[in-house]
């Protein structure tokens, strides 16, 4: 399979960024895998790999250092556009967010712009069901000790 064209949508603040320098490092029906410098550059976050789960809705992200050493795992709930003559997925943030850290504490963040976002009207009712079971679906994963299964695929191809 080729390469697909990646953007990245955000409802807060309102974007839609063409990943141009992103880096597909695997692809198939259900996953994309890319690598990645951070779009704008932080002391602490230099780059990262990310695995877009096209199915489940999330996009599970490993946040690395500039010396490669692993800051946490990010994952967004997310949407997909996807139109097929053009190869081209936009991928739509529904804002809810978890993370967890080396350590294994998980936090949740972010749930407030899900209710500023669909109070504003960025965010439909049917919008926010679906960022909410995305969200329950993940938590689930990773309560029952499943998140490995989730961080296999950038394991595996980030040091191709």
């Amino acid at each position: 399979m080729a390469d697909p064209i990646l953007y990245r949508k955000r409802l807060i603040p309102e974007e839609c960024v063409l990943l141009k320098d992103d880096t597909v490092l695997y692809r198939d029906n259900q996953i994309i895998v890319t690598g990645w410098n951070s779009l704008k550059p932080r002391k602490d976050l230099h780059h990262g790999y990310s695995c877009y789960y096209l199915e489940e809705g999330f996009k599970v992200s490993r946040f690395c250092k500039e010396d490669g050493s692993m800051l946490y795992w990010y994952c967004d709930i997310v949407d997909y556009d996807y139109t097929a003559d053009t190869d081209t997925y936009i991928v739509t943030d529904l804002l809810a967010d978890v993370v967890i850290y080396p350590g294994g504490f998980v936090k949740v963040v972010d749930l407030d712009e899900l209710v500023t976002a669909q109070e504003s009207g960025l965010l439909n009712n049917d919008m926010l069901k679906k960022a909410l079971l995305r969200l329950n679906h993940l938590l689930e994963i990773i309560y029952a000790g499943d998140f490995d299964k989730l961080q296999k695929p950038i394991e595996q191809h980030r040091n191709i």
